[in-house]
């Protein structure tokens, strides 16, 4: 193969990035909505691997925000990866995949997300499996049975002030959520998740939940069901099964540690659990020390850890990683012929690092498993210092 050249696609060759889309992702842009993809594209977002002029391959790095542990992060999110197939298994992907991790770290996003077409492919790369969904589908008579519940049900428009406020609130419970701006929500939740928007306001009057549906062929599709408490999930559910002689089933994703079977009369309802996104650190020793690790009130709390990343060679080494009580961490890279220090030993590659510190995985089972090497004392405290919170991404890219 000929000398490949990755750079920025220019604004004129957006029309050849999109038919490019279009190949390989198996869909037909309507011509009426020709334009407006075009202007949503960005050129700093978009990466072409060039092959005697020509674009041969491509991705898109989206500038986004996730929470994580409770933090709004940078994100780096790649997406819309497609080649040419007269240019596959050349190595095109593996370029530009090397290329974003330079360019993520460059603009300071410590943590990548991306839906892969197949997990082992990414996994290559250092990305690994950060999140999983639920799927449910409710015959309408196994709906949750509920009196009715005090406050009231709004329909509303498509209004990003008032769901993006419950959205944010809802999400940084979650890791691995988006942080939705408006065009976020104008561009891909209302023209992607069509039909009706109801927001549950409380006694006191305050919006405290909303869904959003589609119901079709006697099926309702909820897009989202998002809620602040219990007494918002009970409201919008009660809401969701008042139109009972409308449907026939209902549909809904929900995050790995859901619970509504639980919750139901007859439980047996088909349920199915989806791997989804991964994530991979871009850079560990910056992802380290913005952390919010765990306060566990003992000074001083020091881990050298030993990480292997043959994509990006800043993480490759021996790192010493000192925690104070405020759950902030130092790290200091260590000369590699330098001796092993006296505090608590562990090793793993990025991709086994991005699913703890995510907090996909516990420690305890990365050890368990072969993934994370170390001492007893270096698992225990891994497993104390990272806190407990679900993954969960109700969006897709």
């Amino acid at each position: 193969m000929n000398d490949v050249i990755i750079r920025h696609i220019p604004k004129e060759q957006f029309p050849d990035s999109l038919a490019l889309s279009e190949f390989a992702f198996q869909y037909k842009i309507p011509p009426e909505e020709w334009d407006d993809k075009l202007s949503q594209l960005k050129e700093n977002e978009q990466w072409g691997a060039y092959i005697d002029g020509k674009l041969a391959a491509k991705m898109t790095i989206l500038e986004l925000h996730t929470w994580i542990q409770g933090k709004r992060w940078k994100l780096g999110g790649i997406a819309s990866v497609a080649t040419w197939p007269e240019y596959r298994r050349g190595g095109l992907v593996a370029g530009l995949l090397k290329n974003a991790l330079k360019v993520m770290r460059e603009e300071e996003q410590w943590v990548s997300f991306l839906h892969p077409f197949q997990f082992a492919f990414y996994r290559k790369f250092g990305w690994e499996t950060y999140t999983e969904t639920k799927k449910y589908e409710i015959p309408t008579a196994l709906l949750p049975k509920l009196p009715p519940q005090p406050g009231q049900i709004v329909r509303a428009g498509d209004d990003a002030e008032l769901l993006g406020a419950l959205y944010t609130e809802y999400a940084k419970r979650y890791s691995g959520t988006l942080d939705r701006d408006r065009g976020w929500w104008s561009q891909r939740i209302f023209p992607n998740k069509k039909g009706t928007t109801a927001v549950y306001y409380n006694e006191d009057g305050k919006p405290a939940g909303y869904v959003r549906y589609l119901i079709k062929d006697y099926i309702c599709q909820i897009h989202e069901l998002v809620y602040l408490d219990r007494g918002a999930w009970k409201a919008l559910w009660k809401f969701i099964t008042d139109h009972d002689s409308m449907m026939e089933k209902v549909t809904i994703s929900a995050p790995s540690d859901d619970q509504l079977p639980f919750l139901l009369d007859n439980p047996r309802i088909k349920q199915e659990t989806h791997p989804y996104f991964m994530a991979r650190i871009v850079d560990a020793a910056r992802f380290i020390e913005q952390y919010p690790f765990a306060e566990n009130g003992a000074a001083g709390v020091s881990i050298e850890l030993k990480l292997t990343d043959p994509y990006a060679g800043w993480n490759e080494g021996r790192f010493i990683i000192q925690i104070g009580t405020d759950g902030q961490a130092k790290v200091e890279k260590r000369p590699g012929e330098a001796e092993a220090s006296a505090v608590p030993q562990a090793a793993c590659d990025i991709t086994t690092l991005s699913a703890l510190l995510m907090g996909y995985q516990r420690a305890s089972l990365l050890h368990e498993v072969e993934r994370l090497q170390g001492d007893e004392e270096a698992v225990r405290l891994l497993e104390a210092l990272i806190p407990k919170r679900t993954t969960y991404l109700p969006d897709f890219f």
